[in-house]
């Protein structure tokens, strides 16, 4: 996704030019020779010459710990000091723990390999306690991994946050006695960054890729010898960088969950420069200033994340958490440019807009067909919101997840019951959006959204124009959606609309006597009036998936109606009565 007009020289500062486009890059699938070069890639990791290239002289000890920045959950840790592992409703008993043939979800795999829980044991009692826990699993960890390079454990993305993990908490894995296993620790960690040196530029550009610079940053930091590595890492991350990162400060790969990882990633590896009290680098310390905002600017008013691409609303503790960690103190991003979240704020009504194409299928398997879809929040409480969570629930069927991916499970207008941007049966998005213009006007009224998207125009003949105006005390949004005619002129038949509108769990609705409108209570919150005209109005049931993966019934109104050829207009509003 690229601007179809340039940024003013000034940068634009948080504004937003009249009439902007955004276009979906073309082409988006990684090429066949591509394909190819991983392929060998990966194939070469088994092969004698890669074990070769992992020997060397190995580390006595580190050049220090980091202080890990981020809090760990010590209701995990204390899970892991009974031999359960728990991540995300998913359990696993540590006495049947076997690396070489684990069969669980790869959210919670990650989780293992990474070493991330490592953070969640640290707080959860002390060291003394902790340790040997710690060092049981390291050992499993080891018999299994570390003389055998596989794609399950030496993923460079993996190795790269592991490399983190074990530098922070490096006193509870290298505190034993044992001098055989500190040594098999400290050379399986140098073969890994021997590892990271040829694969960190081979992983898909984005979150990955940047994980896998960071580990080799962290070794050069960290591993005596290591100022080569150290500027080779830094030049690595350099171009990462300006690869994943749009000039807004969001990730190519459109997602808030992403973004969150990644603030956390360069979080960590300031805290392992501070360790050397060395500065940040210019390249990284920039990008970190401008993920920090854009980060900021697609929470809702509970300051947790709104749910895009997949993604679930993480609450507040955790995203308070990175910012701390990242030393960057600034305000939330209202207008991002190329990432494409429109965020309008009014007394205690925030309000999330996805106002660009989905990411292209080569950044990121998973992609949603979100575009124009919102979510609403009033104060700490959720009242609009998308079903969002399919890539990071846990245990759900494959059926419902792919339908969390849909236009239909988003908070937008749905035309024909299709997708605005298809989603083919491989999980790739196909054709749909690829244009977005854009107006922002900020009035004594209140704040002006108009956006339209072509994602109908080829198969239906319809553009869809959105246009939102938040009142200046927040109490009041209008909304109006059209459906434009484009390209030739069709004939025939009426083809149905549906405008969706999920609702929060904690939000209860009853109809208004006329069925034109739904009375809106948030528990414990205000009451919100809806009304609207040029369609019916129906209270179906919804789903929404929490902060943990987990799926919750809810409830969501729904707009249908049918357009003809010349198109139809849609408006409808949303008033704080409490």
């Amino acid at each position: 996704m690229t601007p179809a007009d340039p940024t003013p020289p000034d940068g634009g500062g948080d504004g937003v030019e009249s009439g902007k486009r955004l276009i979906r890059v073309t082409g988006d699938g990684l090429s066949l020779a591509e394909r190819i070069a991983n392929r060998f890639h990966k194939l070469a990791w088994r092969t004698p010459l890669h074990s070769l290239r992992l020997r060397g002289r190995y580390p006595l000890k580190l050049l220090g710990v980091p202080i890990d920045p981020l809090p760990g959950d010590p209701r995990v840790g204390a899970s892991i000091m009974e031999g359960r592992m728990l991540h995300h409703g998913e359990q696993l008993d540590l006495e049947t723990l076997d690396f070489s043939a684990l069969r669980v979800s790869p959210r919670l795999a990650e989780y293992l390999q990474t070493f991330a829980w490592l953070r969640d044991i640290a707080v959860a009692a002390p060291r003394d306690q902790t340790a040997p826990i710690a060092e049981l699993i390291m050992r499993n960890w080891l018999a299994t991994h570390a003389g055998a390079v596989t794609e399950a454990a030496w993923r460079p993305d993996l190795w790269g946050r592991r490399m983190l993990f074990w530098a922070a908490h490096a006193p509870l894995i290298l505190s034993s006695s044992d001098v055989v296993y500190r040594s098999a620790v400290l050379n399986t960690l140098a073969r890994g960054a021997r590892h990271l040196d040829r694969g960190a530029d081979k992983v898909p550009q984005g979150p990955a890729r940047i994980a896998a610079w960071a580990g080799v940053i962290t070794a050069g930091l960290l591993i005596p010898g290591g100022d080569p590595r150290l500027a080779h890492g830094e030049a690595g991350m350099a171009r990462a960088l300006s690869l994943s990162l749009y000039g807004d400060g969001g990730l190519a790969v459109r997602s808030p969950v992403a973004q969150l990882e990644v603030v956390e990633l360069l979080a960590q590896l300031r805290a392992a420069y501070a360790m050397r009290r060395k500065d940040l680098p210019e390249p990284i310390a920039h990008a970190l200033a401008r993920a920090v905002p854009a980060l900021l600017g697609v929470t809702l008013g509970d300051g947790g994340l709104s749910s895009w691409q997949g993604g679930a609303p993480l609450g507040p503790e955790r995203i308070a958490a990175a910012i701390e960690g990242s030393g960057v103190r600034t305000r939330p991003l209202r207008q991002a440019r190329d990432w494409g979240y429109q965020r309008l704020v009014a007394g205690q009504t925030t309000l999330v807009l996805d106002a660009a194409p989905p990411p292209v299928s080569r950044l990121t398997a998973g992609g949603c067909a979100s575009t124009l879809a919102f979510e609403l929040s009033d104060g700490r409480h959720r009242l609009v919101v998308n079903c969002g969570g399919g890539r990071g629930a846990a245990g759900l069927p494959a059926e419902l997840s792919e339908g969390l991916r849909t236009t239909a499970a988003h908070s937008t207008l749905i035309l024909a019951d299709t997708n605005s941007t298809a989603i083919h049966h491989d999980g790739s998005l196909g054709r749909g959006v690829i244009e977005v213009e854009l107006d922002r006007q900020e009035l004594d009224t209140g704040s002006k959204l108009e956006a339209s998207h072509d994602g109908y125009g080829r198969r239906h003949g319809f553009i869809h124009r959105r246009q939102l105006l938040l009142s200046a005390d927040g109490r009041q949004l209008t909304g109006e959606d059209v459906l434009v005619p484009s390209g030739r002129k069709r004939r025939g038949d009426t083809i149905d609309f549906a405008i969706r509108f999920h609702l929060a769990p904690s939000v209860e609705v009853s109809n208004t006597a006329d069925g034109m409108g739904a009375l809106l209570r948030i528990a414990e919150g205000a009451l919100w009036q809806f009304r609207c005209r040029g369609g019916t109005l129906a209270i179906e049931d919804s789903i929404w998936i929490d902060s943990l993966g987990r799926p919750r019934a809810t409830t969501q109104l729904v707009v249908s109606g049918a357009t003809p050829a010349g198109g139809t207009s849609i408006s409808w509003l949303l008033r704080r009565a409490g």
